[in-house]
């Protein structure tokens, strides 16, 4: 498989001009299952564990990149996207919506924060949220997806502990496509919070990337 780059400077420049602010992205690789097996490969730059991330909850990352063995046409990839909040939600040059639940560009994508306020809580899918979406590698058996998202408001707690989730879900209905991204992920053993458990038994096509990390004051 192709190598991850620690230094995402296309995309921070490109994230920067939406959100005029720079920004830095820190690797982390903090798997939780074995890949041997998997098709796909999820890797979390930022936040990386132990980070002290944004000012006032605020202006923090999650920046992933995804990598298929697959084709493009299997990832469920629909599409370039740089989005966000207000006049930025689905405008061109690369519209995508904005908002919580199953990402329109990459409807396989979920990400869990569990100290989010936003709809169902540690078990609301945020993925959708995600500001920028691009193809960084294509051949005829490998893909792969870079996608960033910037917290512009405090949804996800103002000086806590947070730990941040990301996977891409099993091709559930058998289509041959990962695109079965769930929403809101249930509760599967119902102990009111959803986590790498829960992520596990909705089934998955790739590891789970991790951090735990601190949302400043």
């Amino acid at each position: 498989m192709k190598s991850f780059l620690a230094f995402r400077l296309p995309v921070l420049a490109a994230v920067a001009t939406l959100m005029s602010g720079p920004a830095l992205a820190t690797s982390n690789g903090d798997d939780d299952m074995d890949q041997k097996s998997m098709p796909v490969h999820v890797q979390m730059f930022a936040p990386a564990n132990g980070d002290h991330v944004g000012i006032g909850g605020r202006g923090w990352f999650v920046d992933l990149a995804v990598q298929y063995e697959a084709t493009l046409e299997q990832t469920g990839f629909t599409g370039f996207q740089i989005t966000g909040p207000a006049g930025h939600n689905n405008a061109a040059p690369f519209p995508g919506t904005f908002s919580a639940g199953v990402d329109d560009r990459l409807p396989g994508l979920i990400v869990l924060l569990p100290t989010t306020i936003v709809g169902a809580g540690s078990c609301q899918n945020v993925a959708n949220l995600f500001n920028l979406t691009g193809v960084t590698n294509v051949t005829t058996d490998e893909v792969e997806l870079w996608d960033t998202w910037i917290i512009g408001a405090p949804n996800f707690g103002v000086n806590t502990e947070s730990v941040v989730y990301a996977a891409v879900a099993a091709d559930l209905n058998g289509d041959g496509i990962y695109n079965d991204a769930p929403a809101v992920i249930p509760d599967a053993n119902g102990d009111g919070v959803c986590n790498a458990k829960d992520l596990k038994a909705l089934g998955l096509a790739s590891n789970i990337a991790k951090a735990h990390f601190v949302i400043n004051p």
